[in-house]
């Protein structure tokens, strides 16, 4: 059985007034081909399809990991891995799923490992937190708030000194930077000039607690600047601004062995850990994030932006459907996939081999 499709569904679609019409092609962005802009919103839509059918599977009890969910983030991951055309290695934080996905575009080894199955990608073994293709440039998430960001430094500076050509990426949210760590990194990067991107997935919450409670600096962007490093800012909520936004600050990380930190605002739809929404705590505002951030959800902006750019409605469908049918197969296999055994409790920790 199909899920409602939550990105279909707006009047505006079916609407030939002029007014949509300027509104449908105020979305068109120049730099940036048909399609880029149809590969960017199948990533998206494979990122969120992804999400909820783990909301909808996850009461059944089989996939017992705790699950940081990525919905309303997406852009971020999918506009970032997408500028990096293959060549950047991947370090994320425990919301990882849109990272991972983006990055491998690999659905059936995620939910093997949502699930914990031997077929995962750490065999069942590390869960939503712990997603790693390294043969796909993921090379690690991490549990731990702001542990990801040096070992990418370690990977930036392999890079630099074996000329790949490629570049590290650390994810995180703003919550990373009340770490030392993340000063640190920082710090070395711009000492030693490495071609690494520090990618803030800035949602203005550490958990519940705002930026304001935690840190007495106005700008985020402002206090790295000193530091040496290329600084960028977006607010836009738009995948294709932070596509051309990364794809810019790639190629200066890469030519000019420069760091680059971007911090792109966002919103985390739902609650911090958990499928469910979280209004009832009263931290932030349902009216104004609706308002601000949910009524402009960049999936659907992407919809709307390949209608503008002509793509047909029915290639569209059919995108989505071919989307759904993957996601759909996924689950299918790892609920079905073999559940390793106590001789694999071992194996690939510490000193026992893998």
């Amino acid at each position: 059985m199909s899920l409602p499709l939550t990105t279909v569904g707006s009047s505006l679609f079916l609407d030939e007034t002029q007014k949509a019409k300027k509104y449908l092609m105020s979305l068109v962005s120049e730099g940036v081909s048909q399609a880029v802009s149809t590969g960017l919103y199948k990533s998206l839509f494979l990122a969120r399809r992804s999400e909820e059918y783990i909301v909808k599977h996850y009461p059944e009890n089989q996939m017992r990991s705790p699950m940081h969910m990525s919905m309303g983030q997406e852009f971020v991951s999918v506009g970032v891995c997408s500028a990096l055309e293959g060549k950047g290695d991947i370090f994320a934080s425990y919301r990882s799923h849109a990272a991972f996905l983006a990055q491998t575009h690999d659905t059936d080894r995620f939910f093997a490992e949502l699930y914990g199955r031997m077929s995962g990608t750490g065999e069942g073994k590390g869960g939503s937190m712990h997603l790693a293709a390294p043969d796909s440039g993921h090379l690690l998430s991490s549990g731990v708030v702001a542990t990801q960001i040096p070992v990418a430094i370690g990977a930036a500076f392999a890079n630099a000194r074996l000329r790949t050509g490629r570049t590290a990426v650390a994810f995180f949210g703003d919550g990373a930077t009340d770490a030392g760590v993340f000063w640190e990194s920082v710090n070395a990067a711009s000492l030693f000039r490495l071609p690494v991107m520090f990618v803030c997935e800035d949602n203005g919450y550490a958990v519940d607690t705002p930026r304001a409670a935690r840190q007495t600096f106005e700008s985020l962007t402002e206090a790295v600047r000193p530091f040496g490093c290329d600084v960028y800012e977006d607010d836009s909520g738009d995948v294709e601004s932070v596509y051309l936004l990364a794809r810019r600050a790639a190629e200066t990380a890469r030519s000019k062995r420069r760091p680059a930190f971007l911090n792109i605002k966002c919103c985390r739809f739902l609650e911090h850990v958990g499928t469910g929404e979280d209004w009832h705590w009263g931290y932030r505002d349902k009216e104004a994030t609706v308002r601000d951030w949910i009524a402009r959800d960049a999936v659907i902006t992407q919809r709307r932006r390949l209608l503008a750019l002509g793509v047909a409605e029915q290639e569209i469908v059919a995108l989505e459907g071919e989307v759904e049918s993957i996601v759909r197969r996924s689950v299918e296999r790892a609920v079905a996939a073999a559940i390793p055994g106590p001789e694999r409790l071992y194996a690939g920790v510490f000193h026992a081999k893998a």
